[in-house]
């Protein structure tokens, strides 16, 4: 069963060691993703899952030691997923990594900790089966769901500028903040794929698992400070 959920963005930007000069930038949004990593240990969780977008070769399941580094985005740093163990061959992918070096900056000391890579285009029926799956996993289980909203709010931003961008990203904001599981649902996946859109495979896998859990999401962070959606709740 679901116990407790973490959501947080996952540009690799959130390390500062690759933001470099920037990251006094997203200092608030880092300290936020931190505070929530605590809503997890709190719930005292059997299993932790960390999901997040991949490409084909980060698909899949990643267990426990896991590995990744940010060594492509220029900075010679590695992250391991929870305890030292085996080194699997697949790395992390990125947004992983950013989930594992979040838990490493919180000290994560609870529950065994492994992860889930997802397409971003992993159609809704799919996710939802997927979380389902999760949630039934272990008496308790807790999710750290790593995505970003749109990438099309501004002219600079990475898709460019969409005007139907910030009306679906407060739709989001307000489904993640409130725990609206059938709002989250009812996501349209064309329209999140137009908008580039890389959290809504995760945050449908989410509302899958969090069927008949009764939780409650407290939003801690709504912003887009370089043109991407970035959100920040808790549920619990």
């Amino acid at each position: 069963m679901l116990v407790a959920a973490a959501l947080c963005p996952c540009p690799p930007l959130l390390v500062p060691a690759v933001a470099a000069g920037a990251a006094p930038e997203l200092a608030a949004l880092r300290a936020a993703c931190l505070d929530v990593t605590g809503v997890l240990a709190a719930a005292r969780p059997d299993r932790l899952v960390v999901l997040g977008p991949a490409d084909e070769a980060g698909r899949g399941p990643h267990p426990q030691g896991a590995s990744g580094s940010f060594r492509g985005f220029g900075v010679d740093l590695e992250v391991r997923l929870g305890a030292a163990g085996t080194t699997p061959e697949r790395e992390l992918p990125p947004s992983l990594s950013v989930g594992a070096w979040l838990l490493s900056r919180a000290e994560w000391a609870g529950a065994p900790v492994d992860a889930l890579g997802v397409a971003a285009s992993l159609p809704r029926d799919h996710a939802l089966s997927t979380g389902r799956e999760l949630a039934a996993s272990a008496p308790r289980v807790a999710l750290l769901v790593m995505g970003d909203g749109s990438a099309c709010r501004t002219v600079k931003a990475p898709g460019y500028f969409d005007e139907r961008a910030e009306a679906f990203d407060a739709a989001t904001a307000r489904a993640l903040g409130t725990a609206d599981l059938d709002a989250l649902t009812a996501l349209d996946e064309e329209r999140a794929a137009a908008l580039q859109v890389s959290g809504r495979a995760g945050w449908q896998v989410l509302a899958g698992a969090a069927e008949g859990a009764d939780l409650r999401g407290r939003l801690l962070r709504d912003e887009a400070p370089y043109g991407v959606g970035y959100f920040v709740a808790a549920w619990s």
